[in-house]
């Protein structure tokens, strides 16, 4: 694993200077420094270099539901990782949009590849026995670690592109703002850093339309762990949600 000792600012903007394509939220060209709004919130802790099952040369997992990744973290003596530390490990000290810099490069990371043709046949994945085929046929993942350049500032690999990553959102969290209800409260599940695909794949973004059950070809997840030295913890969450019995 890899310690992250900095600071989160949980406001943060990112001025773009040249479009990819605006309606889809892709830019080429991000202007330096980013817009910043209050005071960064202190953490440290550890994450996983690469995407589970963490080990450099293996392409990572895909087609975990928010729990399994929960209890296979767990497992490990890990947990899932909070939005914002996962964030803050990809876009490091200075705030950067990609974790390689300023300027998207699908060479650095494996990002912007074609869409497959036909699209994904959203029936297969209803039949348990045609979904490792319908997998298989989508599949453009690499190894972890096969993209030297793809390495944030604190040396955290393929955090854009490559697989979608499920964490815990820390925005459940939040107080709900003054007329919301508690159905309105954003899942617990969000997933960061966006597949192999022509999306936005930036650390900041997060999405949060999926609940805990979604599973999909092209999510995965990492693992953070707070420090062995028993030193400050980055933000955790407790009583997270667990998966009910059948």
């Amino acid at each position: 694993m890899v310690l992250v000792d900095g600071g989160f600012v949980p406001s943060m903007g990112h001025a773009c200077r040249r479009w990819i394509n605006e309606e889809r939220d892709r830019c080429q060209s991000y202007a330096a420094p980013p817009l910043k709004a209050g005071k960064p919130v202190p953490m440290r802790f550890c994450v996983d270099r690469f995407e589970y099952p963490n080990l450099e040369g293996v392409r990572p997992a895909v087609m975990p539901d928010w729990f399994d990744a929960q209890e296979a973290c767990e497992i490990e003596g890990k947990r899932l990782c909070n939005a914002s530390e996962w964030t803050l490990a990809c876009e490091g000290p200075e705030g950067l949009p990609y974790p390689y810099g300023w300027e998207r490069d699908p060479s650095a990371c494996n990002i912007d590849r074609p869409r497959p043709a036909p699209e994904p046949d959203f029936d297969a994945f209803s039949r348990p026995r045609d979904i490792s085929a319908e997998v298989h046929r989508l599949d453009l993942r690499v190894a972890s670690g096969e993209r030297s350049r793809c390495a944030s500032p604190y040396g955290v690999f393929d955090m854009t592109g490559n697989v979608d990553e499920w964490t815990v959102n820390d925005a459940h969290f939040a107080a709900l703002p003054p007329g919301k209800e508690e159905k309105d409260r954003p899942h617990v599940s969000g997933l960061k850093g966006g597949y192999w695909g022509p999306i936005r794949a930036r650390c900041r973004p997060i999405t949060s339309s999926h609940n805990e059950w979604f599973r999909f070809y092209q999510v995965g997840f990492r693992c953070c762990a707070d420090p062995l030295d028993g030193s400050f913890e980055g933000r955790r969450f407790r009583g997270l949600p667990r998966r009910r019995a059948k």
